[in-house]
């Protein structure tokens, strides 16, 4: 009985490193820019875009 106790710490432990994992990930994903640089970077998309004919 105790095995099994020691296997379901170890899942739960698994699973709450996972989750820890995956909310990191996201948060390097999403970085603070002030406005004037996304800004920049939207009209530099819509330039791209007209260039190459709108597709």
């Amino acid at each position: 009985m105790k095995l099994w106790k020691i296997i379901g710490l170890a899942g739960v432990a698994g699973v709450a490193t996972a989750a820890g994992v995956t909310v990191i990930k996201q948060r390097r994903t999403w970085e603070e820019v002030g406005p004037d640089v996304l800004r920049e970077r939207l009209h530099l998309r819509l330039a791209e875009g007209t260039a190459s004919g709108g597709e």
